[in-house]
């Protein structure tokens, strides 16, 4: 029944309420209306089928419950936020870090009124977040020779220490250092070579590159290592993605693919301890994964991408597809119209994944 402007409640929050059940309302008898339109004016082949009607009903009293749910839930949010908001601290500095302490302390222990002696009753203690910059500094090394006098010829001396780089600048921790900056932080050689510019220290960009490349040349063993143990898990998960890659001589880039072999137990508490090797390949060929994963029996989670269905034919793996992408399709057609039964597989993959 319709109300008159005189029996509004003056109440601002009572007012809001009216309007967002009114705006749930509108909603439920919109779709209500937009599936009858669709069944009754339709034609015939767009026409819905009865089940496919009632799920559309069906999803205009999910509407109405959403509504309710929503409120509630937007409500309950306010509520949280507002008890972190009073709660919050600026980060907690964890345990590890040494601690260098600085007493601030009185210049007189006399008592401002009578002039006895003060006694300490405690303190009050703070920590601030201190960063030293990166040191950069020289290793010397000197290799002292010895002869014989009556020898002639003999001359004796300690080898050299071994190189990561035969003859070059960089110590194993400033080679570290480069790879981190590159493959952690995103850091791109050039600016990198800004920064050691900065401190007097002029390297090219193409001698930081033959560091990469000497210090990849020794981490393969290890990269082989890794790759080789994760094919041993019952189960990995695979994708792939596109990289620019520098093509010489053309003056620009191609498209390579990296490869991402995973392992990650930890959510239903597995032994084997998470690890990832990534794997380069100038295409996207389905002879790729397969040579990737020679020697893999195990379950094979991936995308839909058709190179992986070769695989698990000539390798016996099993195949498992990732529910994101599955959900993507019906997604799409949910989003580009109406579509209950698209609707209906979202929600029950929704509850499958929430394990309901």
């Amino acid at each position: 029944m319709a109300m008159t402007a005189d029996q509004l409640p003056d109440d601002p929050d009572a007012l809001k309420a009216m309007v967002l059940a009114r705006d749930v309302e509108n909603a439920r008898l919109y779709q209500i209306i937009k599936e009858l339109q669709r069944h009754r004016f339709g034609r015939r082949a767009e026409t819905l089928p009865e089940d496919q009607l009632l799920l559309g009903l069906e999803e205009a009293e999910q509407i109405e419950a959403a509504g309710e749910e929503a409120k509630e839930q937007v409500a309950s949010a306010e509520r949280n936020a507002k008890a972190a908001k009073r709660r919050a601290n600026r980060g907690a500095l964890p345990p590890h870090l040494p601690r260098i302490e600085m007493v601030v302390d009185i210049d007189n222990h006399a008592c401002p009124c009578c002039r006895n002696g003060l006694h300490r009753i405690g303190e009050d203690v703070s920590e601030r977040l201190d960063i030293v910059p990166a040191q950069l500094r020289v290793i010397v090394v000197r290799r002292p020779k010895y002869a014989c006098r009556a020898c002639e010829d003999v001359v004796v001396q300690a080898p050299a220490p071994t190189r990561l780089v035969e003859g070059g600048l960089p110590t194993e921790a400033t080679v570290a250092q480069v790879l981190v900056s590159k493959y952690a932080d995103h850091l791109p050689l050039y600016r990198q070579a800004q920064i050691y510019a900065r401190q007097g220290i002029h390297l090219d960009r193409s001698t930081l590159a033959d560091w990469v490349g000497r210090a990849a040349w020794h981490l393969r063993p290890v990269h082989e290592r890794l790759l080789e143990k994760l094919k041993t898990s019952p189960k990995l998960f695979a994708d792939e993605t596109t990289a620019p890659v520098l093509d010489p001589g053309r003056g620009k880039t191609k498209t390579g693919q990296l490869w991402a072999y995973a392992r990650d137990d930890r959510p239903w508490d597995g032994a084997d301890p998470p690890g990832v090797a990534y794997v380069y390949a100038s295409d996207r060929k389905a002879e790729r994964p397969i040579a990737h994963l020679a020697g893999f029996s195990g379950i094979l989670q991936v995308d839909g991408y058709g190179g992986y269905r070769t695989l698990a034919e000539k390798s016996g793996a099993t195949l498992a597809f990732c529910w994101a992408h599955v959900r993507r399709r019906f997604y799409e057609l949910a989003a580009s119209g109406p579509a209950p039964i698209a609707s209906e597989a979202l929600r029950r993959a929704h509850s499958d994944e929430a394990g309901q």
